[in-house]
């Protein structure tokens, strides 16, 4: 299952990522977990000190490598120059898995382990100096779509993305790359605006959208969330100790967390793992090439010299029955 956590800056997302992840980790299921947020919290919110956080691997400064593994011998990409975050596989492409070694996990992700287990870890990166006034964020989360888009994850295997905050993910078609979007909002009104506008974008593309109430103090708090999600709220998750003791620094072990949450992430859990009865692979290749056609016109070809919508092969249709396919040589 392929996992987005989404909402505005604040709202709690990278703490309820990381709680999803732990929670993932205890009921032992493989999790690679990956930061696409602008601002890279996830690591420390794992447990990483400032000078291991800061020792992730950029995933945008490794691109043309992920590009060159990727590209396989499919021979509808010229090279791998000509390959854009948008790219879809083809014949002849090297696809990842979750539970395996390749070149792109062992530059872009580091094991990191948890009270219950290990997982993997990736980062975009964060803005550096040299980005300043002349770089987009999207330019950074442009490795991570790429890898979605390669991506094949099967039954009990899970990816969560810490997206970016507010309304930004929709920037690019990433925003369909997941079985299931949990927004996290806050009981107020710019906690719901954003909410609106993920239902709203997301309708046209039948992306699964639930709602996490966050800091939710007592009953006007749900009510006021329940009147303006209505059934896309999901699970309310309050004040919890363990939280701010991990914002300290100091946690304790994972399962001391309060009983209430844990049944809230578990409820997380059970929605993710309903959806993916739901899965439709052609719909998902087909929306990984209408957004790739869409950036081939509106500046691929422009920038890259070449003709961008012949990297699209007709016939292939991503799916389940590459998990157990050796990757191209």
């Amino acid at each position: 299952m392929k996992i987005a956590f989404v909402g505005k800056g604040g709202s709690g997302k990278t703490t309820l990522s990381s709680l999803f992840i732990r929670h993932l980790t205890a009921n032992e299921a493989p999790v690679l977990a990956v930061d696409a947020d602008i601002n890279q919290h996830l690591g420390a919110a794992l447990g990483l000190d400032e000078a291991e956080s800061a020792a992730l691997p950029a995933m945008g400064a490794h691109l043309p490598l992920i590009k060159e593994y990727l590209r396989g011998s499919n021979p509808r990409i010229a090279s791998a120059e000509t390959m854009i975050k948008t790219t879809p596989p083809g014949e002849g492409s090297r696809l990842l898995r979750i539970r395996e070694d390749n070149p792109v996990f062992d530059a872009c992700a580091r094991p990191v382990t948890l009270d219950d287990g290990g997982i993997q870890l990736m980062a975009t990166g964060p803005f550096t100096e040299s980005d300043l006034g002349v770089a987009c964020y999207h330019s950074k989360v442009g490795a991570v779509e790429l890898c979605l888009n390669h991506l094949v994850d099967g039954p009990g295997e899970f990816v969560v993305v810490d997206m970016t905050a507010g309304s930004d993910s929709f920037a690019s078609g990433m925003f369909t790359r997941f079985d299931m979007t949990f927004l996290v909002a806050e009981p107020t009104r710019k906690g719901v605006s954003v909410y609106r506008q993920y239902k709203e974008y997301a309708r046209d593309f039948g992306v699964a959208l639930k709602v996490v109430g966050n800091k939710v103090r007592d009953q006007d708090d749900l009510e006021f969330l329940r009147a303006e999600v209505g059934d896309d709220l999901l699970v309310t998750v309050g004040h919890s100790d363990w939280v701010r003791a991990m914002e300290k620094g100091r946690p304790p072990r994972f399962e001391m967390l309060e009983a209430e949450n844990r049944l809230a992430l578990q409820s997380l859990q059970d929605a993710a793992e309903d959806s993916y009865a739901h899965r439709d692979w052609e719909r998902y290749t087909r929306q990984m090439v209408h957004f790739h056609l869409k950036n081939a016109e509106s500046w691929g070809n422009e920038k890259t010299g070449a003709d961008l919508a012949s990297q699209v092969d007709p016939a292939f249709v991503l799916s389940e029955r590459y998990a157990e396919i050796s990757p191209a040589s």
